[in-house]
């Protein structure tokens, strides 16, 4: 009885195919695509055949070899055939290698793609160099292995340049690449360390795989870093200049000239574990971090920006909204612009936010605190503290008393974080004990002091008795100078909870109590705010 084979059979490809070398073991044979009236691949195809089939060929001819084992000779022949006189360096039309075998050293240095560069499932076995390479269509890497170094030093790219599901086994250096397009790299395989260079207006590494450290140094991009898998340190870093290569010449970024700037922005890092994660001097404003990991190991270096709320007064539902500057994360601004209330300048247009609301923001907010106190950057932490407490108070699941007591925190000091706010409430305070003072705390008159004693008829000791009348409560003009001076002497003295030894009414007595115990806290609160500005 046979045996069923554990691997599956060789698949033909979809194209007519050498087959040389078929086997009873391998029915498929060379995968190489028919040169042209011919049943051969060119590097199967006779010698003869293959020297007239080179010397049709013009510079900025369309060639297809999908499927075909090159060496480096056999390769240096088809780039000569196709090098441009004027220039010295191969020019090619569409160039379809999908699926090609490159057994030496794949030598594409200089080389002009004019049409698109197809190289989806190709194996380069050494070193593949695209070093100042030009890509004028597509740059379609696509499932390709690099078992040597990927040089694409200077190389640019008019369209898009798409490594989705490449394996680079020991790729050092990637770039420095100028793309008009996107840079694809989802999927993606880094076996070693490794480190990008990209000028591209956008860059896509969703579930990339990092199996060693990495740095990516960019320009103009926005990132698509969602789902991606690394678990040595890597570094997304803005580069503020133009790349400058080995050989000491800034590479020309003529492609990127509509760009607003040269900045990086982060478009998302969701389902990625951050420990081992360093941003520099990147554009966050747009970022989703809900589902990330680890977000409080995240390590922020250089100027990373966040969004903002609205700036100026607004009107809703006709009374006036002013929010008092602080950063905020991309979710919050979706969030709030759904809000049947919502003020113009919260931003709706964020992709893929979601239905993330205050339940799945207020973690987010507290892990990047953490992170930035950990970063001793205290100031920073404020603002992410404040949207952690926004958001609980306005999740619905928190607690009722809970959100009471988020919103008094709020609307007296800010949650400890707006010192202005935490005095004014202060100044309102003492001007009402004042008032109240005046009005009813202090008495008629200063009580005077009595002594009562008995003295016996035949001499000896005499006992007195000193007392004092009870304060009696004020009437006639109550608010005069002499009273605001003793008002505004217990509430000073109750603002740093001391007595202040004037005599009260019964109910004056009370209103210092009440004042000595607000006032006080209002004063810690604006404390408290100033310090958590300045604290480093």
């Amino acid at each position: 009885m046979a045996h069923p084979s554990s691997e599956p059979p060789p698949t033909p490809p979809d194209w007519p195919h050498c087959g040389h070398g078929a086997t009873a073991e391998d029915l498929v044979g060379c995968r190489g695509i028919h040169v042209p009236g011919h049943t051969a691949c060119l590097a199967h195809l006779d010698e003869a055949d293959r020297d007239a089939y080179l010397a049709g060929l013009a510079p900025g001819a369309d060639i297809d070899h999908r499927g075909t084992p090159f060496t480096a000779d056999l390769l240096d022949r088809l780039l000569d055939a196709l090098r441009d006189p004027a220039t010295g360096h191969p020019r090619l039309g569409t160039a379809r290698f999908g699926s090609a075998a490159f057994e030496r050293e794949a030598w594409f240095v200089s080389a002009t793609f004019e049409g698109d560069a197809l190289f989806a499932s190709a194996a380069f076995e050494r070193e593949a160099w695209f070093a100042s390479a030009t890509f004028q269509g597509i740059a379609e890497f696509g499932s390709a292995t690099f078992q040597g170094g990927a040089w694409f030093e200077s190389a640019t790219v008019k369209g898009n340049a798409v490594f989705v599901g490449v394996v680079f086994e020991r790729a050092a250096d990637l770039g420095p690449l100028v793309c008009a397009g996107r840079v694809v790299l989802s999927r993606a395989v880094f076996g070693g360390p490794v480190t990008l260079s990209f000028a591209a207006r956008r860059l896509e590494c969703r579930r990339t795989r990092w199996s060693s450290t990495a740095e990516l140094r960019l320009r103009y991009a926005t990132v698509d870093f969602s789902h991606a898998v690394f678990e040595y340190p890597l570094t997304i870093a803005a580069e503020a200049d133009p790349f400058v290569p080995f050989d000491s010449r800034p590479v020309r970024e003529e492609l990127l000239a509509g760009a607003p700037d040269a900045g990086v922005r982060l478009a998302s890092l969701r389902r990625v574990d951050a420990a081992h994660l360093v941003l520099a001097d990147v554009d966050l404003s747009g970022c989703l971090f809900t589902g990330t990991v680890h977000l409080d190991q995240l390590r922020l270096e250089g100027a990373c920006s966040f969004a903002t709320v609205p700036p100026g007064t607004h009107r809703v539902r006709g009374r006036p909204v002013r929010f008092t500057p602080r950063r905020t994360l991309a979710e919050e601004h979706h969030w709030r612009a759904l809000q049947p209330a919502a003020v113009r300048g919260w931003n709706t247009a964020v992709l893929g936010a979601g239905h993330a609301g205050p339940a799945q923001l207020a973690p987010v907010y507290r892990a990047l605190r953490k992170a930035l106190e950990d970063g001793k950057d205290e100031p920073g932490a404020a603002d992410f503290y404040y949207g952690e407490c926004e958001m609980r108070r306005h999740d619905p699941s928190t607690p009722r008393a809970e959100r009471a007591l988020l919103s008094l925190y709020w609307a007296v000091s800010g949650y400890g974080l707006r010192a202005s706010r935490a005095l004014g409430w202060l100044a309102a305070a003492m001007l009402l004990t004042i008032v109240l003072l005046m009005g009813f705390g202090l008495p008629r008159e200063s009580p005077q002091q009595e002594a009562t004693g008995t003295v016996p008829p035949g001499g000896g000791r005499v006992t007195f008795t000193i007392d004092k009348e009870d304060p009696k409560n004020p009437t006639g003009n109550r608010f005069t100078g002499e009273r605001f001076e003793k008002a505004v002497n217990v509430t000073l003295n109750s603002v740093v909870f001391r007595s202040s030894g004037q005599d009260l009414t019964t109910v004056g007595t009370y209103i210092e109590m009440a004042s000595r115990l607000a006032e006080p806290v209002l004063l810690g609160l604006a404390v408290l705010a100033v310090r958590g500005r300045v604290k480093r």
